[in-house]
């Protein structure tokens, strides 16, 4: 698809590799429980073939109970998104992001959009999870906080691609979360902590009961898990915007453009006086204006420092707070020796809470981001008018056609405030079993699920537009509509006035999976070097999600233009449903060439295949192949080269279109004059500052879906070393290269400004801009099919284990180097493209892709103690160019720490540690104003203590 008929179409919218040595945990583990072990064949993944052991699967990283445990998170998404391997992910951070209260694992920075992980694959147990939900429509990948912590076993992730063995959206990896299997007993366990500031605080509990009796076995798991706010003015980095103010803007006190005020003789004002020039503002924010010639003393005109107000600091949130807990229930049964069955549910409740500042009113006659206003001389709080005393010969109208225009923060009507509840219910059941196919021993299942993700959401503290217009209007009209109260913009409002405009958006949307997989492998026949092994299944599925906005807020306003204006303050977007199903067929062959033969130790070569017919775009084969070869013991050689493919999601097809606020810095701040090399500037007033409009400089725009998207392809090519030289020393480097084909996405909101500027013409037409003031006050942004996405890097691991007299020690250094990134797509005004590299690069908000990127440990086990320091590294990137710092984000090291203490045999542990133990804070960014640092990419937090315990029964 050309880039030009995209935008066009935007506007109007408004794997298996052999491998002896794998990725060591991300810190070692004890050993498991004899009973909980897994007996016989396993799956491992990358794989569907049963085998003995995991020497045949390529670059796995496999994280234990054990490795949990010690980990000092309290989530999987915290966990995983430390991977050197992960890009920016969805994370807990607060009133800046499009998280709210979602997580996500975005492997090797594929995701397609912000923090996004719709190019990796989540599995729990092999099979597919519902996809997300959120506050302003359902996702495209799975949230991470919908899977109950109890339930988790271990997690393995597959750093390559695996579509032929799994199917679609798995280009960049897979990610499979394993359950706790049958076992005896009581386990639980607990934790709680603090930052050292005393917020930010989480409790956390565990309760997993077992019992097998017979042929039979049930499990029940308990999770709970609560955390607290943290503000934004309790950090230094996070209390103020580094973009510096220019003029005055919107505070409590109000900043006022009154036509008429200007050189009065009555008021006896000064020339330009409330004018455009010099706007006016309240002498404080609980200043009572005077009676009749006095009002105007109430008022000065604005100016800085003294006019500052940061909305920074009013009490927002930087980390909002969390609740969750979760039940999960399996039951297993032997209906025979060659016949199981299996049935397991769950349910999962997630509260959380995201607090901004208070609206940050913008309206007037013909100026103001919302016009069409009016205020007659008799409203009973018009300062200037005769209810205040003014004769009416004197008396000032501010009328719907002149350019008056009133911003405030709107403190009196509350903190704006945005409240999820998401609830997901999970039930699944299948059998398998074993039967004798070419005189050996094959093994099958059959499994179904249907699952459902569902949020209800609150939106408080907004304005509605129609109230406000009534209560601002003539005082007859307004007394003629039930309810109305007259409102002063003018001073404080009372209890009354406020709830009068005050609207709460209430919304819901959801998201459904029906899944079902038939599945058979075992032994063909076998080889001098081994047996060849086949795996073959089929997987049907059907993805369904429905988004229902609050009917008022979407409603065309009554008093404005409908054309232009919503009903209230909130951010519309258009009722929407979709849903697509598919039927997939795959094949997995291990093929052993060579054992013990003169020219190595072994060759195996894996082959696996998958057919998907998708009901939107149609059909496509995926193809696998890889190879491992061992020359000498301690050595291999292992390569993959893979073929991915993605259909377009449900929500990148049929999102309705929303309105947003995007984060970015404008690239014509200054003017057209001081950005004469930008043609796109053209027209743009000398002083402008988008920080100066909107809500603290947020862009004001558009998302959308795009029905007419193509899928993707990919390519992925891996190859790497793996040496075990000695015993419990390994060292892995892995080299991986992906394109993708007409990949879906969605520029940022800095690359559409910034084409604009550069380029103008077509460019712009994703742009529109206020005529007088140059305030971006519509951004177009949409999904579409760009010419490719590659990248490429390196990954290495070493580990090194050893026994002493005093305990295990063990150490592991996982690194991974990003060499590039590059996002190709065509350039509508020539036959060429326009190549964006972000390797190494910051400069754009909420996307940092720091080239070195790496975690490592040091561990000692003891027969009743053990301590643990770990350390993550986040190397150096740019930074947009600015005035007030160098454009550079430095890069960062986290160092964690902590003891244990085992007593009776391991069956009570407890725990004290510390994460960011030195309380290193982000890299300060630029780009990442008004909170100052990329919250998918750092936190925020500072140093957090805490203390754990376990116990088992």
């Amino acid at each position: 698809m050309m880039l030009g008929a995209s935008l066009a179409a935007i506007a109007m919218a408004a794997t298996a590799t052999p491998a002896q040595a794998q990725d060591a945990p991300a810190t070692p583990a004890v050993p498991a429980d004899a009973d909980a072990a897994p007996q016989g064949d396993i799956i491992i993944t990358g794989s569907r073939i049963q085998r003995r052991d995991a020497d045949t699967v390529g670059p796995l990283l496999t994280i234990t109970a054990a490795d949990i445990a010690k980990s000092g998170t309290s989530s999987v998404g915290d966990l995983l998104q430390k991977l050197p391997s992960a890009g920016v992910s969805l994370n807990s951070n607060g009133t800046q992001g499009t998280s709210y209260g979602a997580s996500s694992i975005n492997l090797r920075y594929l995701g397609g959009g912000e923090g996004s992980g719709n190019r990796v694959l989540v599995l729990v147990n092999g099979h597919r999870w519902v996809d997300a939900v959120g506050q302003r429509g359902f996702r495209d990948f799975v949230d991470l906080n919908t899977i109950p912590m109890g339930m988790i076993d271990g997690i393995e992730v597959l750093k390559d691609g695996a579509s032929a063995i799994y199917g679609a959206d798995a280009i960049a990896g897979v990610v499979n979360i394993k359950t706790i299997q049958p076992f005896d007993g009581i386990r639980a366990s607990g934790k709680m902590g603090t930052t050292d500031k005393g917020d930010g605080a989480e409790y956390s509990a565990i309760l997993n009961v077992g019992k097998r009796f017979g042929r039979a076995s049930i499990i029940l798991s308990g999770s709970y898990f609560q955390s607290t706010a943290i503000r934004t003015d309790a950090r230094a980095l996070t209390t103020t915007s580094l973009v510096p103010v220019t003029a005055p803007g919107t505070s409590p006190a109000g900043l006022y453009i009154l036509p008429g005020l200007a050189n009065n003789a009555y008021f006896g004002t000064a020339a330009g006086f409330a004018s455009s020039a010099s706007p006016i503002a309240l002498n404080g924010a609980n200043t009572l204006y005077g009676a009749g010639a006095l009002a105007d003393n109430s008022f000065h005109v604005a100016s800085l420092p003294g006019d500052f107000y940061n909305t920074q600091a009013q009490g927002i949130y930087s980390t909002g707070p969390s609740k969750r807990y979760g039940i999960y229930g399996r039951f297993d049964y032997e209906i025979s020796d060659n016949l199981k069955f299996k049935i397991e549910g769950l349910y999962n409740d997630r509260k959380s809470d995201q607090l901004f500042s208070p609206v940050l009113l913008d309206i007037g006659g013909t100026a103001g981001t919302v016009r069409g206003f009016a205020i007659p001389n008799n409203q009973p709080f018009n300062p200037f008018g005769t209810a205040n005393g003014v004769p009416a010969a004197n008396a000032l109208t501010f009328a719907a056609n002149t350019a008056w225009r009133v911003r405030k923060v709107m403190t009196d009507v509350g903190n704006r405030d945005n409240i999820q509840d998401v609830q997901t219910w999970r039930i699944a059941a299948g059998f398998d079993g074993s039967f004798r196919l070419f005189g050996n021993r094959w093994h099958w299942d059959a499994f179904a699920s249907y699952a459902k993700d569902y949020i209800s959401s609150r939106a408080l503290n907004g304005i509605n537009y129609d109230n406000l217009f009534l209560a601002l209007g003539n005082p007859a009209t307004c007394a003629a509509n039930a309810g109305c109260v007259p409102v002063n913009l003018f001073g404080p409002m009372t209890a009354q006035q406020a709830a009068y405009i005050r609207a709460t958006t209430i919304e819901s949307n959801f998201t459904q999976l029906w899944n079902a997989t038939v599945n058979a492998t075992g032994t063909l026949f076998t080889l001098p070097a081994g047996d060849v092994a086949l795996a073959v299944g089929y997987e049907y599925r059907r993805n369904q999600g429905t988004d229902r906005p609050d009917a008022i807020a979407n409603a065309a306003p009554t008093y404005l233009d409908a054309s232009l204006y919503a009903k209230t303050t909130a951010q519309t977007r258009t009722a929407t449903t979709g849903s697509y199903d598919l039927h997939e067929f795959y094949g997995e062959l291990s093929i052993p060439l060579l054992k013990d033969s003169p020219v190595g130790k072994a060759l195996d070569v894996s082959l696996a295949g998958r057919y998907s017919r998708y009901s939107t775009v149609g059909g496509k084969a995926t193809f696998k192949g890889g190879v491992g070869y061992r020359p000498i013991a301690g050595v291999l050689l292992r390569g993959t080269y893979a073929q991915g493919f993605r259909a377009p999601s449900i929500l990148e097809l049929y999102q309705g279109s929303r309105q947003t606020s995007f984060q970015g810095t404008d690239p014509c701040n200054g003017g057209a004059t001081a950005n004469s090399a930008k043609p796109g500037c053209a027209g743009v007033p000398a002083g402008y500052n988008q920080i100066n409009y909107n809500l603290n400089g947020l862009i004001p725009g558009v998302i959308s879906g795009n029905r007419n998207l193509k899928p993707e392809t990919s390519d992925s090519i891996s190859a790497g070393i793996a040496l075990t030289p000695a015993r419990g020393l390994s060292l892995t480097v892995d080299y991986y290269n992906i394109k993708i084909k007409n990949a879906i996405a969605a520029q940022s909101a800095t690359q559409i400004l910034n084409l604009c500027a550069l380029r103008a013409g077509v460019f712009c037409d994703l742009v529109k801009r206020d005529a007088s003031t140059g305030a971006v006050i519509n951004l177009l942004q949409g999904s579409q099919n760009l010419n490719s996405i590659k990248t490429d890097g390196v990954d290495a691991t070493l580990r090194y284990e050893f026994p002493t007299s005093v305990g295990r020690f063990a150490a592991v250094v996982d690194a991974s180097y990003l060499g590039s990134f590059r996002t190709v797509s065509p350039d509508p005004t020539s036959s060429g493209t326009i190549v964006d590299n972000r390797a190494g690069k910051g400069d754009q908000p909420r996307s940092t892709y720091p080239r070195w990127k790496g975690q490592t440990s040091l561990s000692w086990d003891g027969e009743a103690a053990n301590a643990v320091l770990r350390a993550r590294y986040i190397g150096p990137s740019t930074d947009v160019a600015n005035a007030v710092k160098d454009n550079r984000t430095k890069s960062v090291t986290y160092v964690d720490a902590e003891v244990g203490f085992n007593v009776a045999d391991g069956r009570y542990r407890f725990g004290i540690g510390a994460n960011n133990l030195f309380d290193t804070q982000p890299p300060a960014s630029y780009a990442n104003a008004p909170i100052n640092y990329d919250i998918y990419t750092y936190d925020a937090r500072g140093r957090f203590l805490y203390a754990r315990f376990s116990v088992k029964m």
